[in-house]
C-alpha cells in the first residue's frame, strides 16, 4: 500500500501536512498582497499630510472595491511631489506674531498687558443732551 493511505482510526498525516501547508501559503500570500497594496501609502508617507491622506483614501477604496484603477491613481499620486504651501504660511504667521508682541516670542510674555482706563470727560449737569 502507498504511504499516504492510513489505517482506520489512525491520523491522516498527509491531510494534516497539506492543511498546515495550505494555511501557511494563504497567510504568506495574504501578507504579500497587503504589503504590495500598502506600497503607495509607504511612498506617500514622506510627502505632505494632505497628499498622504488622499493616497490613503484611494488605496482603501481600491482595497474594498477591488478596482485597480484607484490603486494605480494612488501610486501615481504618491510619486508626484506637491508643493508645500503650509510651511511658508506658518512661517509668515509666526513672524507676524513676533512683530505684534514687540519682537519677543510669545513664550517670553508671562503676564497679559493690562489696559489702562481712559480718562472720561465730565458731563454737564443736565446730562449728555444739554452739552
Amino acid at each position: 500500500m502507498p504511504f499516504f493511505i492510513t489505517a482506520p482510526g489512525e491520523t491522516d498525516v498527509l491531510f494534516v501536512a497539506m492543511l498546515v501547508l495550505l494555511l501557511v501559503i494563504v497567510l504568506v500570500l495574504g501578507n504579500l498582497y497587503f504589503q504590495l497594496h500598502a506600497l503607495p501609502d509607504r511612498i506617500a508617507h514622506k510627502s505632505n499630510p494632505g497628499q498622504m491622506q488622499l493616497v490613503a483614501v484611494l488605496t482603501l477604496i481600491a482595497l474594498f472595491t477591488h478596482n485597480n484603477l484607484f490603486w494605480i491613481a494612488a501610486l501615481l499620486l504618491a510619486f508626484i511631489q506637491f508643493p508645500n504651501f503650509t510651511s511658508p504660511m506658518n512661517s509668515i504667521a509666526r513672524s507676524l506674531e513676533k512683530l505684534t508682541n514687540g519682537g519677543e516670542p510669545p513664550s517670553v510674555l508671562t503676564t497679559p498687558i493690562e489696559a489702562k482706563p481712559s480718562p472720561r470727560r465730565a458731563l454737564p449737569e443736565g446730562g449728555p443732551h444739554n452739552a
